[in-house]
């Protein structure tokens, strides 16, 4: 397919997973999970509606790998057969009704572990209060007077990326079609990549290829558990909008390993790693990230960050910034989005049977999702 016949609405292959558009429904941490970790009804709501969005595909919110790694008790964990079987009837639960590919994030929060729910604050938890200890590349607090994480030491290291392999196992298992490990946001793995969090100085630190060095030690490990014909890929903070922090060059220094390890995509986000980021938002700010990685590595990447609509989407593509595009917030808002797009670029995007008389297309119509337009009476 040539450059000129990119769209959003034109199909991609990764290893051995074809996705019928280049729309991604983000991870999107949801705080609902039921006892312990495991995947409820919430679940099976919140990602089958995703599912017969339109979009090509739905990756999980994040699910963390060890109890010592969530980030929220609310989160979802991965490392319990409860977890995995609950995880299983929500990908089934998808696959019954939808063409979309599921892929799961993995991550371990490391430092910004043990927090309340957002809406109950987001602040630490104590001890009488449920809160465990957290741990980190260095024993630096988020915020001074907060909690001081534990220093990883070399067993605590190898504890962790065996908590990975299990955790991706386990996803294989439960029938997810992609998996992408989060090393992005503030997270552990982006704790030990950054200089912000990251004052070690041993091979685990220092030098950038010092830093960089578990977070790729534990990228390969998951890449050898995982089929070799499911497409990896993994979540990356560009820049920590922080002077003297991870920034842009250190990001492709980065992907170029992530390359020779066999990783199929980049997702590209930003910031996370400390309350002393000074972030330029605004609509598709992340995009010229993408676009970076994407011209400096040759990796396939997808651009995430403030796209909320169908023609902003599709330009991206089109324009080689990215190879896929990631929608978040504009999917919790409207869950067709999918649908709008297409009605409003004129391509065509699965429905399920049960839906298909909804479709625009079928009945000649096209533009119906154009803003404040309001949509025609159904016949009965």
């Amino acid at each position: 397919m040539s450059a000129s016949e990119l769209r959003l609405f034109s199909p991609i292959t990764l290893r051995g997973l074809r996705l019928a558009n280049r729309i991604v429904v983000a991870p999107m941490s949801q705080h609902s999970a039921e006892t312990d970790g495991t995947a409820g009804d919430f679940h099976v709501m919140h990602l089958g509606q995703f599912a017969v969005s339109g979009a090509g595909m739905v990756i999980s919110e994040s699910v963390w790998v060890s109890p010592e790694g969530l980030n929220t008790p609310r989160c979802l964990g991965l490392f319990s057969d409860a977890h995995e079987r609950a995880l299983a009837r929500v990908v089934g639960f998808c696959a019954a009704f939808a063409k979309a590919a599921i892929g799961i994030q993995l991550g371990h929060a490391g430092r910004k572990g043990s927090v309340q729910v957002p809406w109950g604050g987001g602040e630490p938890l104590r001890p009488d209060a449920g809160g465990w200890q957290t741990v980190a590349p260095s024993a630096i607090p988020i915020a001074d007077g907060g909690p001081v994480p534990v220093a990883l030491d070399l067993a605590g290291l190898d504890r962790i990326e065996a908590s990975f392999v299990q955790a991706i196992e386990r996803a294989a298992r439960a029938g997810f079609a992609l998996a992408e490990i989060h090393a992005a946001h503030g997270y552990l793995l982006h704790q030990f990549l950054s200089p912000v969090t990251n004052r070690r100085d041993d091979e685990w630190g220092g030098t950038r290829e010092g830093r960089m060095r578990f977070p790729l030690a534990v990228i390969a490990a998951a890449r050898n558990a995982w089929p070799d014909d499911r497409p990896l890929g993994v979540r990356v903070s560009a820049t920590d909008w922080i002077e003297g922090g991870w920034d842009l060059d250190d990001t492709i220094a980065f992907v170029h390993e992530l390359a020779r390890l066999g990783c199929d995509y980049v997702h590209v986000s930003s910031g996370g790693i400390a309350p002393s980021q000074s972030i330029a938002a605004g609509p598709g700010y992340q995009v010229p990230f993408a676009a970076r990685v994407k011209a400096a590595t040759g990796m396939p990447t997808v651009a995430v960050g403030e796209i909320t609509e169908p023609h902003q989407a599709d330009t991206v593509v089109r324009t080689g910034q990215a190879d896929m595009v990631a929608v978040a917030r504009a999917m919790l808002f409207d869950p067709r989005w999918g649908w709008r797009a297409a009605d409003a670029l004129g391509a065509d995007v699965d429905y399920p049977p049960q839906y298909r008389r909804a479709n625009p297309a079928l009945r000649g119509i096209r533009g119906l999702a154009e803003p404040g337009k309001p949509p025609p009476a159904l016949k009965r």
